[in-house]
């Protein structure tokens, strides 16, 4: 049924609960002559006369009877529907469809979680962790977090923070191997690396070198697709690591790891929340992008400062050119 119909016999119903076409108008927001219109066409449409007008009373005719009759339990029906749907968006329960990547999720993304099902805990949290952003409508997410580079597919993104690519080292390897102190230094060490998603294929390293920012293929001697799998090997000193900072930081702050080359941190990188539709989010959507944005945006324990970098940096002991220090 197309919506001008839909709009003409909620205009014809309401006339007839009130008995006046102006008093119908009044109570839907329209002019009185526009009320007139909808129910002309609605007559016209179906081809019978509703009312009998005068200029001072509005009286159904018997086919308008009929159809009132017929028509009423179909727009009570409807109309709980929408009062239903209005509730359900305004309610703070219900399923919460969360998307976010493995690499992210635990040391970023879960003190959120835990803490909007403390504060609202009939709503049921469904989370996924997956790299991709998939058919936003088939998949049914309510929101999503994505690392890297701004989402597209027609979501709005928001970007949270800055993303550092860090290189460090537990301070057990760089007494056994000693630290690279420059970028060339790292063909050097046994370095980690990260497969893509896609393809399968080691991530090359990213660094800031003056206004640039320099990719550099490299050469691992451990190799995984796991964030939390690379961090271990990072810390049982089995490699030089580039983490990103929000796994790096509290293992930096915390003496396990030491940051290397700082000088050539990258920062291009984000961390971004997205969902749907600005206007039609569910309370519960909103609120949870809400704490989100207040808990994670710019939130300085997911990065190490110019003097954290500085003052953690480990003495500059030159690699021995031996390969096997490897």
């Amino acid at each position: 049924m197309a919506i001008n119909e839909l709009r003409a016999i909620f205009n014809f119903a309401k006339a007839a609960e009130m008995g006046s076409l102006r008093q119908a108008a009044a109570a839907q927001g329209i002019t009185p002559q526009a009320s007139s219109q909808l129910l002309g066409q609605l007559e016209s449409h179906l081809g019978v006369r509703l009312f009998h007008r005068t200029t001072r009373s509005l009286s159904l005719t018997e086919e308008g009877r009929q159809f009132l009759a017929s028509a009423q339990p179909g727009l009570a029906t409807l109309q709980q529907a929408i009062q239903g749907a209005r509730r359900g968006g305004e309610a703070m329960a219900g399923p919460l469809r969360i998307v976010a990547p493995r690499s992210i999720l635990l040391e970023v993304v879960w003190p959120v979680i835990t803490e909007f099902c403390r504060r609202h805990p009939q709503v049921e949290p469904d989370v996924q962790l997956d790299d991709r952003i998939g058919n936003w409508v088939e998949d049914r997410v309510d929101v999503g977090f994505r690392s890297g580079y701004p989402p597209e597919g027609g979501v709005v993104a928001r970007r949270l923070l800055s993303l550092q690519l860090i290189v460090c080292a537990s301070p057990a390897y760089i007494a056994r191997h000693g630290a690279p102190t420059c970028i060339a230094d790292l063909a050097l060490h046994r370095c980690s690396g990260f497969r893509h998603a896609a393809t399968g294929k080691p991530m090359p390293w990213e660094f800031q070198v003056g206004d640039d920012i320099v990719a550099r293929d490299i050469l691992p001697a451990f190799c995984t697709n796991d964030i939390e799998v690379e961090a271990r090997a990072v810390l049982g000193g089995h490699a030089v690591g580039q983490l990103v900072g929000t796994t790096a930081a509290p293992l930096v702050r915390s003496g396990h790891l030491v940051p290397l080359l700082p000088q050539h941190v990258a920062q291009h990188l984000g961390l971004y929340v997205y969902y749907g539709n600005r206007k039609a989010l569910p309370e519960r959507v909103r609120a949870f992008i809400d704490l989100a944005v207040e808990m994670l945006a710019n939130n300085p324990a997911y990065a190490l400062t110019p003097q954290e970098l500085g003052l953690a940096q480990a003495e500059p002991v030159r690699t021995p050119r031996a390969r096997q220090t490897k």
